[in-house]
């Protein structure tokens, strides 16, 4: 899933204000619990300590055997500094009785404040997060290459982050401006300062520089207090390159996960650094969509699935907690690592909607984690609180310079357009879009496919500022796409034709499918009783109700992204007489804008194009 992207930079120092403000964070259950506390771990006041390679939220009194390190983490804020529209700004939670709720969560503004008091009364804090800070961001981010997000990320005083594969989209040269500084290169300054960078060092462990056959950035990093050391060590997926742009990754090799972190953690343990937190940008499948339910029912690990959990098992012991990312999915569980031995995984769902609180006990004696006293638990990012002053303005400032273009209106809807689901409104609303930028670039275009990762968020009825409600802005479309991916029309076979469909359930795709948002026309049943390539019935696909001729040639419209083989789709890469056209989301603009005004609003696509069988 191509999009804007990335930062990194030496540290800096700075402290903000803490504010006064009751905590309303919802706690979830789930932690490591096979053993009380020790006594002795302490915690206290407030300050910055500054010594060794990081600093911490602290300043040390007396010294016992044992520690508490409070680790506070999120993952996947692809730069939604205002708090995200629709369902994409909500979280579900279960109530006692076993039913559940949404809560409006997510807004730098309000995570701030969380974060900040969450600090109070723990005088070693470490702040970290598993990756996608940025790329695929709303206008007010992605306009100024995610500038605006590496500040506020700054303020927040993050300590620590992984790359994500959404650092990437600009590729290496722009991710390293991001965390060293400097204008952008063919934009410049978009203020009378220069962009400063990071203040926190990305890790990118498993990301090798072709050539050299080195990291491009930082393996690895230690915050150092009063003696407590820990050690972080980031990576990214390893399938980086098969969801991100060509252009992004080239001249680089993105090496195994587990391999990776299991070298750098001896090699810290080479240093005296024992404590090892691993920042991973890869994740998993929980069993439920609600942020606290119970992740260890029946046993430990069993409410979670997918990649994580092959990767947890075979992490080093010498490794305490794992911190991941990328499903956007909320968990906090215990996954045995190759010992035997419990071990925190979690993550924090994305776009700053929910915070882990995780306490790693440390035990002065051996420099190591006593695990069998971790605890964890995912906190929801209200916005019940009062909003952090020095965030407004940030955001205010960088929306002054947003407003003239982000305000416009592109189009008119009777009501969300949202995408889920295997179909979505949406995705047939840029299908068709994508169509009809095709056929005016090509009258024998024939049909249009989108995948479901490059649509980041719903075009909701409600109004986000004083457009009016049903409006739709150039700023809303911007973060429904905003990859900068082009339209490009390429020919197909039939028989390819029905192969794409059939890659959406398997290969890659088989245990995580991406099902492709389809143009008016075609129509097919995806059967899930079945596995594998099956569950597409092939006798079914039709185009204007005919069926898809396998000697015949067919004109295909998609994004730039997918018509390279992106998201495991190989035979899209394979099309032949290919064209390219304007960026995606110019023609997503132009659709809303020739199909829909204010007497004559554009209704929500009915999604019935696939029909599902269960």
């Amino acid at each position: 899933m191509p999009a804007t992207a990335p930062s990194h930079q030496p540290r800096r120092r700075r402290r903000t204000s803490r504010l006064l403000v009751a905590a309303a964070t919802v706690v979830t259950a789930g932690a490591l619990a096979a053993a009380a506390l020790p006594a002795s771990a302490s915690t206290g006041g407030n300050g910055r300590g500054n010594d060794g390679q990081g600093q911490g939220h602290g300043q040390g009194h007396g010294q016992g055997r044992y520690q508490d390190i409070q680790l506070l983490s999120f993952n996947d804020l692809h730069g939604n500094l205002e708090p995200p529209a629709g369902s994409s700004g909500r979280v579900t939670e279960v109530q006692p009785d076993g039913t559940t709720e949404t809560v409006d969560a997510g807004g730098v503004e309000y995570l701030a404040t969380h974060l900040r008091e969450a600090r109070k009364g723990n005088r070693y804090s470490i702040t970290a997060a598993g990756g996608d800070m940025v790329g695929a961001s709303p206008l007010l981010s992605g306009l100024f290459h995610d500038e605006p997000t590496i500040e506020a990320l700054n303020q927040l005083d993050l300590d620590v982050t992984s790359v994500g594969n959404h650092e990437f989209d600009e590729g290496a040269r722009e991710l390293a401006r991001l965390q060293n500084g400097g204008c952008h290169p063919t934009e410049g300054c978009y203020t009378d300062k220069t962009f400063k960078g990071a203040d926190f060092p990305y890790l990118a462990a498993n990301v090798l520089d072709e050539k050299t056959k080195k990291p491009i950035l930082k393996p690895y990093w230690v915050w150092k207090h009063n003696g407590v050391k820990v050690g972080f060590i980031g990576v990214t997926l390893e399938g980086t390159p098969g969801i991100v742009s060509a252009e992004g990754v080239k001249g680089l090799t993105f090496k195994d996960e587990v391999e990776t972190i299991n070298k750098y953690a001896k090699e810290l343990q080479r240093q005296g650094v024992k404590s090892i937190v691993a920042l991973i940008h890869e994740g998993g499948f929980p069993a439920s969509s609600s942020y606290n339910y119970d992740c260890d029912s029946p046993g430990a690990g069993d409410g979670v699935s997918g990649p994580i959990v092959d990767i947890a098992r075979n992490i080093t012991p010498q490794v305490d907690a794992l911190v991941t990312g990328h499903t956007h999915n909320a968990y906090v569980c215990t996954i045995p690592d190759p010992a035997g031995n419990p071990r925190t995984v979690t993550s924090a769902s994305s776009f700053g909607r929910l915070y882990t609180d995780t306490t790693l006990t440390y035990d002065r004696a051996t420099g190591d984690i006593a695990r069998t006293s971790v605890k964890s638990a995912n906190h929801v990012v209200t916005r019940d609180v009062p909003k952090a002053p020095d965030m407004t303005r940030l955001i205010d400032r960088w929306n002054t310079l947003a407003a003239p273009i982000g305000n416009r209106p592109v189009g008119y809807v009777t009501a969300d357009i949202n995408r889920d689901g295997t179909e979505s409104p949406l995705g047939d609303l840029i299908a068709d879009a994508q169509l009809a930028y095709g056929k005016e670039q090509d009258p024998e275009t024939d049909l249009a496919l989108m995948n479901p990762g490059g649509i980041r968020a719903p075009l909701t009825y409600a109004a986000s500022g004083a457009e009016g409600d049903g409006v739709v802005t150039y700023a809303e479309a911007f973060t429904v796409q905003p990859f900068a991916n082009t339209v490009n029309l390429k020919d197909y076979t039939g028989a390819q034709l029905i192969q794409v469909l059939k890659e959406q359930v398997s290969g890659p795709n088989e245990a995580a499918p991406k099902i492709l948002q389809i143009s008016s026309g075609l129509t097919y049943t995806l059967d899930l009783t079945k596995s594998g390539a099956d569950r597409v019935v092939t006798d079914s696909i039709r185009l204007n109700g005919a069926p898809v001729d396998e000697n015949a040639t067919y004109r295909v419209a998609s994004n730039s992204f997918l018509a390279g083989g992106g998201d495991g789709f190989t035979t899209l890469g394979e099309g032949t007489n290919e064209s390219v056209g304007a960026d995606d989301l110019a023609a997503f603009e132009q659709y809303l804008t020739a199909n829909s005004s204010a007497g004559s609003p554009l209704a929500p696509p009915a999604a019935d194009r696939i029909t599902v069988v269960r």
